[in-house]
């Protein structure tokens, strides 16, 4: 669907089900230079339970209209008024990388609008190399090739898909040279300049979920845990031998662990 946020048209998976305001609204929230179908089989499960499902594409990225946000925090208010512009008063909230980010500051600063937060591929802080930010300060494909090399685990380098026929490093890949140029530079430099992860997981008040993956290369498991022991009520589930787009590389156990922590 196509919701106007902030006086900017924005698109809206809400996974295969009408969007009702009047079930449980949960926000899928994805990464940097990614789009809403990284949550294909979330929202889709969740659309289909009784949930009301928005998997948006942020400003500037997809199908939604206007500018990529340039800090964590203007993605936060941003998601705040995605929530009131679906007419829904309050949400969970899951995000992916950048996306957990979002999520937590959302928590942080809106917290009477977040029921509970689910954070994958998660830590307090996401510093970028700086090899990498200038890659994609360039449009260079040595950006895409760092983030889908580094962001798939070592499975996915030895195929170890769960759908017949795809390719993990491949999909990656192909879904960053969707994004319109700039946009994959400006997501890598507001999460390499946040710096409130800390301090904002103490203000959050929900219940939160951290999936971490074992073998991360982008946000290690050791900082995830960091962020869960700043965080008032927490737990965690780590996922043995899983990198970072544990969507694509771990979606049943995802899956599995979010229904769990949300009791669905």
């Amino acid at each position: 669907m196509r919701l106007l946020v902030n006086g900017t048209e924005t698109n809206v998976a809400t996974g295969g089900r009408e969007f009702d305001r009047a079930l449980p609204v949960i926000v899928f929230l994805h990464g940097g230079g990614l789009d809403h179908t990284v949550w294909v089989l979330l929202a889709r499960w969740f659309a289909h339970r009784g949930w009301g499902v928005l998997a948006p594409d942020l400003p500037g990225h997809g199908r939604s209209g206007g500018e990529p946000l340039g800090s964590i925090e203007a993605m936060a208010d941003w998601t705040a008024a995605l929530i009131e512009a679906a007419s829904a008063s309050k949400a969970a909230v899951i995000g992916h990388s950048m996306g957990s980010l979002i999520a937590l500051e959302t928590a942080a600063r809106h917290s009477k609008k977040v029921t509970a937060i689910c954070l994958i591929g998660a830590a307090a802080a996401m510093p970028v190399s700086r090899d990498l930010l200038d890659a994609a300060a360039a449009d260079h494909y040595f950006a895409v090739d760092m983030v889908s090399i580094w962001g798939e685990g070592f499975h996915a380098g030895l195929g170890g898909s769960l759908a017949p026929g795809m390719w993990m490093l491949g999909g990656s890949a192909r879904l960053l040279e969707r994004a319109r140029p700039g946009v994959l530079f400006k997501d890598l430099s507001a999460c390499n300049d946040y710096r409130n992860g800390l301090a904002s997981a103490a203000k959050v008040t929900a219940p939160a979920l951290l999936v971490l993956g074992e073998r991360d290369l982008m946000t290690p498991a050791e900082a995830g845990m960091e962020l869960a022991a700043a965080l008032p009520d927490a737990q965690v589930t780590t996922l043995k031998g899983g990198g970072h787009m544990l969507m694509s590389e771990r979606p049943d156990e995802v899956l599995h662990a979010v229904r769990n922590f949300l009791k669905v």
